[in-house]
């Protein structure tokens, strides 16, 4: 039966739902005088029907004869007046946003653009139809077989950042036809990495349908990290295996399932602040030819607010644009299965007309939904506009990137930093967060991440080496804080290889023992490299793709990286889930937390403060706190962890009471001393740069 108008429909709920004798049809576009459904064909033939109803701004219609696999898209018209933020032109075709899949590329011509050449203001009314994705209509039946969050708790989670295709594109033992995809990455030999790693939750890097940017298909780049959303209901359809028509989306949800069925959690890197449509002189295809005023914050009705550095930022202070977020958000809950998310420059979002709010809309929206409280919400706390730096500053219920934790660490393990912000950040940085309800775990600790350098080549280059980003190496930060350690870049030097090796070890194991949540950047556990890029965003090759083959030194590295992470698991020591007190935890006992210096005594004031010290022990007391609903009492090993950054080598001299009288040594990264046994009193000898952890023994 041949798609028609078969009644009004409804104005809600929003996009093309399918119910059996056809689709309703709704979108939000206030201001505008008319919207076409626009139907494909296989062959690309396109039939219009005209949406016959308008609610509170919303066009709708039922259509009859739709089902699962349709590819759509709309034709908005209304006037044209750019100067006031009117942009209106029903010669584009614009993807729906409330979209369940996408197919198609989108390809640079100038039909694409609502406007001719630089000038934004002259109306361009060629065809855009065949240069841009369609929407697929999507059907909701998937067998999920049972599936239930793992609800890991914060206390306990370890986080594995990585990127669906960098992960398996070189994996080999992932089928060729599986490689970079949803599928390769549910594989078991993807999983049996993860798990043996024993991380607890997948943070993927966006996956929410993008394209690529303009200034990168002029350079003949592609968009590899996926910060270009267009689709925030879709998931990239580049990622499937299974082609077009909406596979995607039982490939992600069978991803999903798989993931969740080894224990794993799934964590959505989104990105609500901006869309890829860029500024005023983008292309136009979607919000922009739905309502332009309404979507994106205009500084003068013209141009945009562009508090993203990346054009525009999504107004979510309009009630139907935060609407399709929160729809959005629980739509990945709900039919996708998420976990939670990490909300990419979350403080866009948090703006209030022009400053931070954290009482504003998106916050407190989020805070009273029943769905979306109880998912882990992790905040990168900042955004490029005036006053947009929050770390700590995020609502009880959030917990955030604490970039101050990846700065100080840095610098104390390069050694151009003594120890006097280092105590906060191992214990949970309770400067930042020990206000207002917030634990322990509102600290997502973090050395590297996918914006700058992966663990080795912060040990490997002084300075930025973006050469095939086709900038002329402006891009990327300057703010590295790494060290070569004498040479840019890799050697066969051994004596400049054994420190670089020894310092990843170190970063690696003070990220998982501190207290707070560890997020490990997909690839550090066996020494990845991107060759000195640190702003790989456009590099969909070997410079991104983890390399499986794996030399020597890398199999021992990632031995001991499983193995700190299993002393994290294993140790609620190290999963502190209140704010230390520093005090005893019984009358005349040891300190929940203690910190000594290289001479065995307690550190003096004088030393926390001067830039020459490099040498801090951190006791941990194996008496806990008590968490509510967990049996007594609640016990584990005392452990003291010595980390000593300068270049030189030293004594540390082992405290005794009320620390401890004798100790054995859990690792030393500079020394084969593993269940060696050391008494109080007695000087363990520490390799330049290097850390010990020891076990309190009686």
């Amino acid at each position: 039966m041949e798609p028609r108008i078969d009644g009004p429909g409804t104005w809600d709920p929003l996009g093309l739902t399918l119910d059996g004798t056809g689709a309703n049809i709704a979108l939000w576009a206030p201001g505008a005088s008319a919207v076409d459904l626009c139907l494909f064909d296989d062959a690309g033939h396109e039939r219009r029907i005209r949406l016959p109803e308008q609610t509170f701004g919303v066009f709708h219609g039922h259509v009859s004869g739709l089902a699962a696999g349709q590819a759509y898209g709309f034709r908005v018209d209304g006037p044209w007046d750019p100067a006031n933020g009117a942009r209106w032109n029903a010669a584009k075709l614009l993807m729906d946003p409330y979209a369940r899949a996408m197919d198609g590329e989108f390809r640079l011509e100038p039909a694409v653009f609502a406007h001719v050449g630089n000038d934004d203001l002259t109306r361009n009314d060629e065809d855009s139809a065949p240069f841009v994705p369609r929407s697929i209509a999507v059907g909701p039946s998937f067998d999920w077989y049972g599936d239930t969050h793992p609800r890991i708790p914060w206390g306990d989670t370890v986080i594995y950042e990585t990127h669906v295709r960098g992960l398996t594109m070189q994996h080999p033992d992932v089928p060729d036809h599986l490689r970079g995809t949803y599928a390769g990455l549910a594989h078991p030999a993807v999983i049996e990495h993860l798990t043996s790693l024993g991380i607890t939750a997948v943070e993927l890097m966006p996956i929410h349908h993008f394209v690529d940017e303009t200034h990168l298909l002029e350079l003949g780049l592609t968009n590899y990290w996926g910060y270009n959303t267009l689709g925030f209901f879709a998931p990239h359809a580049r990622y499937s295996s299974a082609g077009g028509a909406g596979e995607q989306v039982r490939e992600f949800k069978e991803m999903v399932r798989t993931l969740h069925a080894a224990g794993l959690e799934v964590i959505l890197d989104v990105v609500y602040n901006h869309t890829a449509e860029g500024n005023e002189n983008g292309p136009t295809l979607s919000f922009r030819g739905i309502c332009n005023p309404g979507y994106y914050r205009l500084s003068d009705g013209r141009h945009y607010m562009d508090y993203t550095g990346c054009g525009n930022t999504l107004n979510v202070s309009n009630p139907h644009v935060l609407q399709m977020v929160m729809d959005s958000l629980r739509y990945w809950v709900t039919e996708m299965h998420v976990d939670g998310f990490r909300f990419d420059l979350a403080a866009a979002l948090a703006r209030s007309f022009h400053d931070v709010d954290m009482l504003g809309t998106f916050l407190t929206t989020i805070q009273q939904d029943p769905i979306l409280r109880r998912t882990k919400l992790i905040a990168e706390p900042w955004d490029v506009g005036p006053g947009g730096y929050q770390v700590g500053e995020f609502p009880a219920m959030w917990t955030e990137w604490n970039g101050k934790y990846r700065d100080n660490l840095r610098d104390f393990w390069k050694g151009s930093a003594g120890i006097g912000e280092l105590g906060w950040r191992l214990s949970g940085s309770a400067d930042l967060y020990g206000g207002e309800g917030r634990r322990p775990y509102a600290s997502i600790n973090f050395i590297t991440a996918h914006d700058g350098f992966p663990l080795r080549d912060l040990t490997t280059y002084d300075h930025k080496h973006n050469e095939a980003n086709l900038e002329d190496n402006r891009d990327g930060t300057d703010d590295n804080r790494s060290y070569n350690y004498g040479v840019e870049g890799e050697t066969d030097d051994p004596a400049i290889n054994e420190v670089r090796h020894r310092q990843i070890r170190n970063m690696f194991a003070t990220l998982l023992l501190s207290t707070g949540v560890p997020m490990i950047l997909g690839g550090d556990e066996f020494g990845r490299t991107q060759g000195g890029n640190n702003n790989a965003y456009c590099q969909d090759n070997e410079i991104s793709w983890y390399d499986w083959d794996l030399a020597d030194w890398q199999q021992e590295l990632l031995t001991f990286a499983t193995r700190v992470v299993e002393l994290r698991r294993a140790h609620r020591a190290f999963r502190q889930r209140y704010f230390f007190d520093g005090r005893p935890t019984h009358e005349g006992g040891a300190p929940d937390l203690g910190w000594v210096g290289p001479d065995g005594q307690p550190m003096t004031q004088e030393e926390w403060n001067a830039g020459w010290s490099k040498t801090l022990g951190m006791y941990l007391s194996g008496e806990l706190h008590h968490v509510p609903g967990e049996p007594l009492p609640q016990a584990d090993d005392s452990f003291l962890f010595v980390l000593h950054a300068a270049d030189e080598p030293c004594d540390f001299t082992l405290p005794g009471e009320p620390f401890g009288k004798t100790y054995e040594v859990v690792f030393d990264t500079g020394t084969d001393h593993e269940g060696a046994t050391v008494r109080a009193g007695e000087a363990l000898p520490l390799v330049a740069r290097s850390s010990v952890l020891l076990r309190v023994t009686a």
